[in-house]
Parts: structure tokens; C-alpha cells; sequence
């Protein structure tokens, strides 16, 4: 069988879920048997995120093989539970990028270098380089019909289409249907126009999926069908969910990925197994308890800059059957501890995320020392294991001016510095260690029973480290250095054994979480703050649930 493609668009505005579409679609078609992969088209010209502002951008996603992507391809890989690399991130910086050094080396024979052909064939051989071993192809083109940007990929699109043949390739273009709530109406014609833009430059989209806060009569969904071309069975309904977890279970019930079967030429006789998704749904929705965690980061007014860390939470909520409720709280707020206790006053556990830069960093101290001495179950994770460190060696080793050289270069005390292998790098982007990297465990620790295992593998994004020469003065003051690179050289995990559940880690464990295969260090951290919680109001502790089942 000759793969297939699917290309996914927008219209009217952004952020109307086009990620989630693609990936909504993808679990449907994985569901069916095939193999399926995604891909995003970002039309700006940066080379990769790697080096832009979690405000601007929200978080930085990071593959096995090192690639800084787009945060969508977080959504992709929880939602079809598949790796993806550096091919499956493609911005027009990278598109640039490669026409350019092409025609430096005189690959074009003197030609002159041109958006049509050159930047529309270099993204259309992005598209075919994830043909080989798929059946199916779906690729999100970000930003909305009608930017500027965004032309040579709906051109690139347009061409492909024409190349591979109408049965190979499908057209879902996503869109709003407003409701004006002055006059209790819901508004066709921006989605009217969205098409008629995409017409234009030669795409009739196959299949409409329609974002509203009301249900789409049926009336609607025939003038829209009309009005765009499509058919009726084309006009899809996609209605805000609790959960974006959802979202394949409402698209199937109204035949979306039948229709994408059957146009592509796939089999769509037998339905897809959706009984593990919709029972995992459930748990989400129907939780038979719920904990609150407390999240004390540096962007925590924009939450898309955590988006893996909130999504696995949530799937260690799955694993213990528990409903998570995020406290989002800005490190600036902490200043001492009563304020710290005061900030986490009814939270069941603390976690503190990755970030750059020292802001804020002085309030995350204060945060990790009151988990630290009221046994809040605490999580942290790359900059807040470097925190940890740094609260540890100032409060409980007495070290003096301590702190790492990042946030101070001249510091008496760098118990975290920069890796020997940043030292000479000038460039900033790319340029981390990033990744997938092998950690050895420590036998018999929490994090060896919380894994199963000696030695995980985890993905990571950072420059600086845990300074060897204070290890052994943190060991002496009871800290573990329970996970280490395989050479013994870099400090990976962290953990106090007397404390109910203090765990940090180097590497970013929400980049490798799953919904259907929650991580097992989320899934233990809210066991552990289910516990807490029941201690705290004091009814007898409950023996959790083995988490055996969700290791991947």
C-alpha cells in the first residue's frame, strides 16, 4: 500500500487546536492498525524554538534524538504513543536554511534560487523523507490561512496533492464557528471566508472541522457544507471538552475517521478499538479522588510553558485513579518561610519545573526548604533539582555564599556549574545537552523500586550541572546522588530517604509520559500526595495501587 497523507490547517484565528486535531486523528488511525506519523510545518524562521521565550512560545519539546520542536509534537507523541525526531519539526528557517547552504555548494548549477521551485520542493521532500515504514503521514501546517508566512507551505501542499494523487492525500482544514452572544447566534461566515481563502490559492479542504462553544444544528452543518463545498457528512463538530483526551472519542462518534478511510482508500469496514482510550477518558473525568499540587515555576501565568509537566501530572492522576488540581504559583511570591507556608497552605505535594535565568530562583529556595522540613511530598525537576541543591547546601550543610555559576558567576560556593562540555560553546541554539542519555540507578533507592529497574533512559535539555567536588559533603549530610550517567560523571537523580517523597532529576521525565502509559515517577508523586493528603486529614494511610503496569 502506497502511503497516505493528511494535511491539517487553520483558519480564522490561531490556537483553535489544529495539534490536537492532527493527533486526535492520528490515535483514531493507530486505533485502525496502521502506522502513522506526524509532522509540524512552523512558519517562522528561527531554525528551531530552541532559543526562543517560553512567553512568546510556550515550552520547548524535546525528542530522543536531541531535536528542540515545537510543543505540539508533545500532543502528537502522548496522543499516537509513538518517538519522534528532528524530521518531524520543519520551520521555514530550517526550509531556508537548507536551500541556501544547497546553493552555496552549486547544487543548483547556476540556477536562480526561487521560492517556486525550490523552498516548495524542499518541503515537500520533508514531507516524503517520513513516507518509508507508514501508511499514513498527517502534517499540521502552524499559523492560519491568509498570513503571509504560511504561503509557500499551502503552495507546497497544493503541489503534493497534485503529485501523490487525490486518492493519496486529504485536506482537513479546522476552523471557528463563532456565537455571538448578543443575539444568540452562531456565525458561518468567518469559516466562509477561511475556506474561500484556501480556495484561492488552489486547496479545497475534504473535511471541515468546526471549533464551537455551542452544538452545530443541522441546519448549520448544511449551510456550512454548502456554502464551502464539502459534503454534510464533511462538517465536523468540535465543542470545548474537559479533557482534549476526548477529542478522538467525539471525532469518531461522528464518523471523522471513517470519512479519512474512505477517501484515502483505507479500510474502514471494521471500527477502531477505542476501549482502553475511552476507559482511560473515564478515569480522567470520573476520578475516585483528587489531589492538588502545587507548581512553583518561573512562567506559571502562561501554563503552554509547562504544558508535558501539566499533562503528566494528569497521567499520574490516571494511574492512581485521583483528579489533579493545578496550583499555579509565580516563585517571585516567595520570599521567606511563613510566606512559603502560607503560598502552600493546602497543597498535597510541590513540584518545581525546569526554567533559565535567575529570577525567581531565590523564592524556589524558600519553596523546596518548607517542603523540605513540613514533609510535603516534593518534585524536582532540572532547574528544580539544581534548586534543591542549593537550598540543601546553604540550610541543612551550612555552605556559605552558595549558589550556581549561572545565576552567579563568582559565587564562594558553585555547587551547580556548567558542564566541561558547554565551556567553549558560543552558540546558543542546539547547542545543550539534549536528548535521551542512559541513567544508572542506585540499588535498592526509591527511584530503582519506583522504576523497576537499574538503568532508564531520559530525555534532556540543559547546560549545567551538579558540581562533583560538594557530592560527597551532600552525601555526609544525608542527600543521595541516586541516578548517574554510566560513567559516574554526572549527577542525574537526587533523593532524601527519610523524607516521605523527595525526588529531583537532571532530565525532563513529563517529555516521555503517556496517558495510556502514565511515567512512574508522576504516577509515585501522586500516590505520594494522595498520601499526605489522607494523612493530613488524619485517616489512616491506603495502600496504593502497583504502578507496575504503567512503566513503558
Amino acid at each position: 500500500m502506497s502511503t497516505k497523507y493528511i494535511f491539517v490547517t487553520g483558519g480564522v484565528v490561531s490556537s483553535l487546536g489544529k495539534g490536537i486535531t492532527a493527533a486526535s486523528i492520528g490515535r483514531l488511525l493507530v486505533e485502525r492498525g496502521l502506522k502513522v506519523t506526524i509532522q509540524k510545518f512552523d512558519p517562522y524562521i528561527n531554525v528551531d524554538p530552541g532559543t526562543m521565550s517560553p512567553f512568546q512560545h510556550g515550552e520547548v519539546y524535546v525528542t530522543d534524538d536531541g531535536a528542540e520542536t515545537d510543543l505540539d509534537l508533545g500532543h502528537y507523541e502522548r496522543f499516537i504513543d509513538r518517538s519522534l525526531s528532528q524530521v518531524n519539526n520543519v520551520t521555514t528557517g530550517r526550509i531556508y536554511l537548507s536551500v541556501i547552504t544547497k546553493e552555496r555548494r552549486g547544487e543548483y548549477l547556476g540556477s536562480t534560487v526561487q521560492v517556486i521551485p525550490h523552498i516548495t520542493d524542499e518541503i515537500k521532500a520533508a514531507i516524503r523523507r517520513l513516507a518509508p515504514d507508514h501508511d499514513v503521514v498527517i502534517t499540521e501546517i502552524g499559523g492560519t490561512v491568509g498570513d503571509i508566512e504560511s504561503l509557500p507551505f499551502l503552495e507546497a501542499i497544493r503541489q503534493f496533492r497534485q503529485e501523490v494523487g487525490r486518492d493519496n492525500a486529504l485536506f482537513v482544514h479546522v476552523t471557528l464557528v463563532p456565537f455571538i452572544g448578543a443575539t444568540g447566534e452562531l456565525k458561518t461566515k468567518p469559516t466562509q471566508h477561511s475556506v474561500r481563502e484556501l480556495m484561492e490559492i488552489g486547496i479545497q479542504p475534504d473535511l471541515l472541522v468546526c471549533r464551537s462553544e455551542q452544538p452545530l444544528s443541522e441546519s448549520i452543518k448544511r449551510k456550512i457544507a454548502l456554502f464551502c463545498n464539502v459534503d454534510f457528512g464533511c462538517v465536523i463538530e468540535a465543542r470545548n471538552v474537559p479533557t482534549t483526551y476526548q477529542v478522538p472519542l467525539l471525532l469518531h462518534d461522528q464518523g471523522l475517521d471513517r470519512e479519512v478511510c474512505r477517501r484515502l482508500g483505507l479500510d474502514y469496514t471494521k471500527d477502531p478499538d477505542l476501549r482502553q482510550w475511552g476507559a482511560m477518558v473515564k478515569r480522567v473525568l470520573e476520578p475516585a479522588g483528587s489531589v492538588k499540587i502545587g507548581v512553583v515555576g518561573k512562567y506559571t501565568d502562561l501554563t503552554d510553558s509547562y504544558t508535558s509537566i501539566r499533562e503528566a501530572l494528569i497521567h499520574g492522576g490516571i494511574a492512581n485513579d485521583a483528579g489533579v488540581e493545578l496550583e499555579w504559583i509565580a516563585s517571585d511570591l516567595f520570599t521567606d518561610q511563613p510566606t512559603a507556608g502560607s503560598l502552600l497552605a493546602g497543597v498535597d505535594a510541590l513540584l518545581v519545573p525546569g526554567g533559565f535565568g535567575v529570577r525567581g530562583v531565590d523564592g524556589m529556595v524558600e519553596a523546596i526548604r518548607w517542603a523540605r522540613e513540613n514533609r510535603l511530598p516534593f518534585f524536582g525537576i532540572c532547574l528544580g533539582l539544581q534548586v534543591a541543591i542549593i537550598e540543601y547546601a546553604r540550610n541543612v550543610c551550612g555552605l556559605p555564599a552558595t549558589n550556581s555559576s549561572e545565576f552567579e558567576a563568582e559565587c564562594a560556593n558553585p555547587v551547580i556549574s556548567l558542564m566541561n562540555s558547554q565551556r567553549e560553546v558560543q552558540d546558543l541554539g542546539g547547542t545543550m545537552r539534549l536528548g535521551a542519555y542512559p541513567c544508572k540507578l542506585r540499588h535498592g533507592s526509591r527511584v530503582a523500586q519506583i522504576y523497576g529497574a537499574d538503568e532508564v533512559s531520559e530525555r534532556h535539555r540543559h547546560r549545567y550541572e551538579v558540581n562533583n567536588s560538594y557530592r560527597d559533603l551532600l552525601a555526609e549530610y544525608g542527600l543521595r546522588c541516586t541516578g548517574l550517567s554510566p560513567d559516574g560523571s554526572l549527577v542525574e537523580m537526587i533523593e532524601l530517604p527519610e523524607h516521605p517523597w523527595y525526588v529531583g532529576c537532571q532530565f525532563h521525565p513529563e517529555l516521555r509520559s503517556r496517558p495510556t502509559r502514565p511515567h512512574p515517577l508522576f504516577a509515585s508523586f501522586i500516590g505520594a500526595a494522595l498520601i499526605h493528603q489522607r494523612k493530613a486529614a488524619g485517616s489512616a494511610p491506603v495502600v496504593l495501587e502497583t504502578l507496575a503496569a504503567s512503566r513503558g
